[in-house]
């Protein structure tokens, strides 16, 4: 039989009968008498130390463990939490040919997030590419191309505005969940030298990297494809990641892989797009229809891999989500993947589609 932590009100009568039980002629019912308060403490400290059991029992094993509980667990296994990383790039100043940026200079967004210079830059022309880097870690510094930031302390010569040419490779701290999987993966996984789930973990302990795949032998014998996504890191480009993003995910897998590996590849998965069609949406709605797209991403985050069909079932039970008590008619067919490189992503714009029906028309 389970376990099961009584409640404080159960652990006061379990207390008041007892003493009654063992101390002959003794009543702790009797209200606000020195026994009745003297038993009512004795159970809220038991109570106490039931509660603080209760949540040991939760921390003890990872699969519901929290914070440092999970940190420790981390340690132990793989050497941490995957930490926050700076978000960096480019930006356009404007101002004087030939007049002095100095290091350390602090451009800000409107939302108090600042970006500072690493060295003196001396302007080339009336616009140069400066190179700055974001000073708090995480998304939150990453930046859209042509966002506006001022420049904090004004420097005769340049305009106070400039213009974000890309800032990008910002990621928050591993959260709890993400630690939690990767903890599960491993000790479901243990290390063998070099098969196909040590690839995974090994891409999936780089900062940034947030889903990873591995594909033996797909380029020929002695290969091995491994596939990665950046889903937070590159949301702007729907986590798909980078040239850099993919340089050095090979770079640190180089110094881990067994070395009699003939060749092997790091890529980043190709986008398959998914056109939807819903017809006859009982709450055709501008937030409705944002919630359906949202309830179909996070579908395809579960369930969408290289070479992965995606099943018109799946689809439709992720617009039911978002739509509950309401009824639709979905126009979509499974869509089975060109090759093994192939990864379903929504289309842009975001490939769901409403069309309304016309009389004789299907």
């Amino acid at each position: 039989m389970p376990w099961q932590t009584p409640t404080l009100s159960e652990i006061r009568r379990t207390n008041r009968d007892n003493l009654a039980a063992f101390l002959p002629g003794a009543d702790a019912s009797v209200p606000n008498s020195a026994l009745r308060v003297l038993s009512d403490q004795n159970a809220g400290g038991a109570y106490l130390n039931l509660l603080y059991l209760d949540w040991l029992a939760k921390n003890l094993l990872p699969d519901q463990s929290e914070g440092v509980f999970l940190d420790r667990w981390a340690d132990i296994l793989f050497g941490g939490r995957k930490a926050a990383t700076f978000a960096a790039g480019r930006l356009t100043v404007t101002g004087t040919a030939g007049t002095l940026l100095p290091a350390g200079s602090v451009f800000s967004t409107s939302d108090a997030v600042q970006y500072q210079t690493a060295a003196d830059i001396r302007l080339s022309a009336a616009v140069t590419p400066v190179a700055v880097t974001c000073l708090s870690a995480g998304a939150l510094g990453n930046r859209e191309r042509g966002a506006s930031l001022t420049l904090s302390d004004a420097v005769s010569g340049i305009a106070a505005q400039a213009t974000v040419l890309t800032i990008a490779g910002g990621a928050d701290a591993e959260s709890d969940e993400d630690l939690r999987t990767r903890i599960l993966l491993r000790i479901r996984n243990p290390p063998m030298g070099g098969r196909d789930m040590d690839y995974v973990q090994w891409a999936l302990s780089l900062a940034g990297v947030s889903r990873a795949w591995c594909s033996p032998m797909e380029m020929g014998i002695g290969t091995v494809t491994v596939r990665v996504m950046c889903d937070d890191l590159r949301a702007s480009a729907n986590g798909f990641p980078s040239p850099d993003d993919l340089a050095i995910v090979r770079a640190y897998i180089d110094t881990v892989r067994p070395v009699t590996v003939a060749d092997y590849f790091v890529l980043a998965p190709i986008a398959y797009g998914l056109d939807i069609r819903i017809k006859n949406l009982s709450n055709d709605t501008p937030s409705m229809r944002l919630s359906i797209a949202a309830a179909i991403r996070a579908m395809l985050a579960e369930r969408a891999a290289p070479g992965a069909t995606i099943y018109a079932a799946w689809v439709s039970a992720a617009i039911s989500e978002a739509v509950g008590d309401g009824s639709f008619e979905l126009v979509f067919a499974d869509a089975v993947m060109p090759s093994k490189g192939h990864m379903a992503v929504l289309s842009p714009g975001p490939g769901i589609s409403y069309p309304s029906l016309v009389a004789g028309t299907a």
